[in-house]
C-alpha cells in the first residue's frame, strides 16, 4: 500500500466519525445526561457510565477512533441492558471526558506516515496494548473479573489486543467494522475517499462544537500512530480463543467487507454477520439486529 492511499484511509477514518456524530446526536439523549464517573485505571483519567442490571453479566463498549462512548448511541447500548445486560461505556484516553494526552505532543503525522510507508517504526507515544491494559484496569476498579468485550472500528481492534493478550478478561468478544489490519485488504472506495472534505475543521468553534458531541480531534493523530504502530496483527489474532462475533456492514466503503471477513476466518470458530443497510456507522435501523446478534451469540 503506497503513502497516499494510507493517509486517505487515515483521514478517512475522521470523516466516517464525523458523520457517526449526526447519528448520535439524535439518539443518545439517556446516555449523554448521565454524568460520567472518572476514575483512574492504568495511570490515566477514564470517564465511565454504567446502564442496566449491576447483577447482570458484564458488557464492555470500547468506542473508535477520537470518539466517545457517546457514539455508540443510545438504543444499542439500552437495547443490551432491556436484555438484562450490565453495560459499562467508557471514553478511550485522548478522548471525550477523559484524559487527554496532549502532553506528549503533537505528532507530524505526514513524517510518521512516509516513516510507517517506506518500512520504519512510526514513534508512537501510546500504543494498542495500552489502551487495551486502560480497559483491563477498568475492569479492575470495578471488580469484574471477565467481560463481554464488544468494540467498534479502531475499539474493535482494541478488544481484539485484549483478547490475546488477557484471554483471562475476555468472556466473549463483539468485532464490529473492525480489521486485522493486513495490508493486503482493499482500500477505501472512492466515495469513501471523498469524505476527506468533512473531515476539516477549520476553525476553534469547530473544534469546540464536535468537542461537545463528544469527537476530539486533536487525539487523532496519537491514536492514527497507535494502530500504525500495532501494524498487520492477522498472527495474534489467530491466537483469540474467546468466542468470537464478526459484525461488519455490507456497505462499509472506509472498512470494505472483506476486512472484516478476514478477521473472522483468523478467528477459530468465529462467526460472522454482514448487515444489509449498514456502512461504517451504527444506523438507528440496524441496531435491532445488532442486539439481537449479540444476546444470541451470548446466550
Amino acid at each position: 500500500m503506497n503513502f497516499l492511499p494510507r493517509f486517505q484511509i487515515l483521514l478517512s477514518t475522521l470523516a466516517a466519525f464525523a458523520a457517526l456524530l449526526t447519528f448520535s446526536t439524535a439518539s443518545l439523549a439517556g446516555i449523554r445526561d448521565l454524568s460520567p464517573e472518572v476514575i483512574e485505571a492504568n495511570g490515566v483519567k477514564l470517564a465511565m457510565v454504567e446502564i442496566g442490571d449491576p447483577q447482570g453479566e458484564p458488557v464492555l463498549m470500547i468506542m473508535g477512533l477520537g470518539s466517545s462512548y457517546r457514539l455508540w448511541g443510545e438504543k444499542l447500548p439500552q437495547g443490551l441492558a432491556d436484555a438484562g445486560y450490565r453495560v459499562i461505556l467508557f471514553d478511550n484516553r485522548d478522548v471525550g471526558a477523559s484524559q487527554r494526552m496532549d502532553h506528549l505532543g503533537d505528532p507530524v503525522l505526514w513524517w510518521q506516515l512516509l516513516k510507517n510507508n517506506l518500512g520504519f517504526g512510526v514513534n508512537a507515544v501510546y500504543s494498542l496494548s495500552d489502551m487495551a491494559e486502560d480497559a483491563a484496569a477498568l475492569l479492575d476498579h470495578l471488580e469484574i473479573e471477565r467481560a463481554h468485550v464488544v468494540g467498534a472500528s479502531m475499539g474493535g481492534m482494541i478488544a481484539q489486543v485484549l483478547a490475546v493478550e488477557q484471554p483471562q478478561r475476555v468472556k466473549s468478544l463483539v468485532s464490529i467494522m473492525s480489521t486485522s489490519g493486513a495490508e493486503h485488504l482493499p482500500e477505501p472506495t472512492p466515495e469513501a475517499q471523498k469524505s476527506l472534505e468533512n473531515a476539516t475543521f477549520t476553525s476553534e468553534e469547530e473544534l469546540t462544537a464536535v468537542n461537545e458531541r463528544g469527537f476530539y480531534p486533536q487525539g487523532v493523530p496519537r491514536q492514527i500512530l497507535a494502530v500504525l504502530d500495532a501494524g498487520d496483527r492477522s498472527a495474534a489474532i489467530k491466537a483469540i480463543r474467546a468466542p468470537t462475533l464478526v459484525i461488519h456492514g455490507r456497505d462499509d466503503g472506509l472498512l470494505p467487507l472483506a476486512h472484516g471477513e478476514h478477521t473472522a476466518r483468523l478467528i477459530p470458530n468465529a462467526r460472522m454477520e454482514v448487515i444489509e443497510g449498514m456502512a461504517h456507522n451504527l444506523p438507528l435501523e440496524v441496531v435491532p439486529q445488532l442486539v439481537g446478534h449479540m444476546v444470541g451469540h451470548w446466550q
